[in-house]
């Protein structure tokens, strides 16, 4: 029996809790070993139902990953666990445990101090305690070894991908309307650097009915910023979308705008490659490891470089369609059953050997991090 960390169908969904959710629901269907447990107030029940998750404990969040889950194992002989987010209980030793990057290092100020603390201090402790530790990215993986001393070749990179709902469109059903717009997913965190996004799309000259759309949590983002973006008719704040609205706002968009400086990943600019979406993004940690050659970058730190940028994506179709092509090559380089069976060899190597009950026959897969 593998037992599977599922607290993060409690969670609302960003990145870390897709990716959990992904390559959970991959993992079901290549091996038959595999148990699923939760917190009893799931919020994700679709995902909760096709994992058959066993609901365990009386408590909720970290208190039940740090009690209730260690001791449900203690009392079923200490199995084997997989965590797919970035935390997992501190006192139990046979597990594989996930940490996506560490911007609660680099860039300090988009957390509050206790939760840079927690991090900080919890980090450590449960590296010395797992068998191997998996990450999404090779600088995420290079960054966690140098800044923990954690060894390199103890973590596994596994990479995001997107899933099928992220399409492009016929041109005649564009979602989007007559308006021309960029696109934006964004967070309250500064890591993310939206302000600087929006003084370079207000630069802009020439492009007066060119919106700058932005998707997300966003109404924090620019407390205290110089930039009145409540009062400027062509930028459009529009909240949390579903997943079809999401997919039908990077349809619609002349081009997705990822101005990030720090990423361990970054599913956004991915999500609108598979949508037919021209990107430009910042030049900055993982971002072109993930992109490769497929997006225009730009310097995240000047806000001339992102105007730059964006006025040439707005006036050259040429290059839009150029990225394009780019952006449909660069996802199928990514597939999340891929990355389930990477998750699958791994738990073979660090616990188990090869085991006859799994679905899918792995031994012929290599195991080692992609280099993008």
């Amino acid at each position: 029996m593998i037992v599977i960390n599922a607290r993060f169908l409690t969670q609302e969904i960003r990145g870390v809790q897709r990716f959990a959710e992904q390559i959970s629901l991959q993992l079901s269907s290549l091996r038959d070993d595999l148990v699923f447990v939760a917190p009893k107030d799931i919020r994700l029940h679709d995902s909760a139902e096709q994992l058959q998750v066993r609901r365990i404990g009386r408590h909720r969040g970290h208190l039940w990953e740090q009690l209730d889950l260690p001791l449900w194992l203690a009392r079923n002989g200490s199995p084997p666990l997989v965590s797919l987010c970035n935390t997992a209980p501190l006192a139990y030793g046979n597990q594989i445990a996930t940490h996506h990057d560490i911007t609660y290092v680099r860039h300090p100020e988009s957390y509050s101090r206790a939760f840079r603390a927690t991090y900080r201090n919890l980090t450590p402790l449960l590296l010395k305690r797992i068998k191997a530790l998996i990450t999404v990215s090779e600088f995420s993986r290079k960054e966690i070894a140098r800044f923990y001393g954690y060894p390199a070749h103890h973590i596994w990179v596994v990479p995001n991908a997107v899933d099928a709902r992220f399409q492009p469109f016929c041109a005649e059903q564009c979602p989007g309307g007559s308006t021309p717009y960029l696109l934006a997913v964004s967070s309250p965190s500064a890591h993310k650097n939206f302000a600087r996004m929006v003084a370079a799309f207000l630069k802009l000259e020439g492009f007066e009915e060119v919106e700058l759309r932005i998707i997300g949590d966003s109404n924090r983002i620019f407390s205290g910023s110089v930039h009145d973006v409540a009062g400027s008719r062509r930028i459009r704040m529009l909240g949390r979308l579903t997943d079809q609205e999401l997919v039908e706002a990077y349809q619609g968009a002349t081009a997705f705008v990822f101005p990030s400086v720090y990423e361990g990943f970054g599913i956004p600019p991915l999500e609108a490659q598979a949508c037919g979406c021209p990107v430009i993004a910042a030049r900055a940690a993982s971002i072109p490891e993930v992109l490769g050659d497929s997006a225009l970058y730009f310097d995240p730190l000047k806000v001339k470089d992102i105007a730059d940028c964006m006025q040439q994506v707005l006036r050259d179709e040429a290059l839009r369609q150029d990225l394009r092509l780019r952006g449909k090559a660069n996802v199928a380089r990514y597939c999340w059953n891929s990355s389930a069976r990477q998750v699958s060899r791994l738990i073979d190597q660090a616990f188990t050997g090869v085991r006859d009950g799994r679905k899918a026959d792995l031994q012929q897969l290599p195991f080692s991090p992609p280099k993008h």
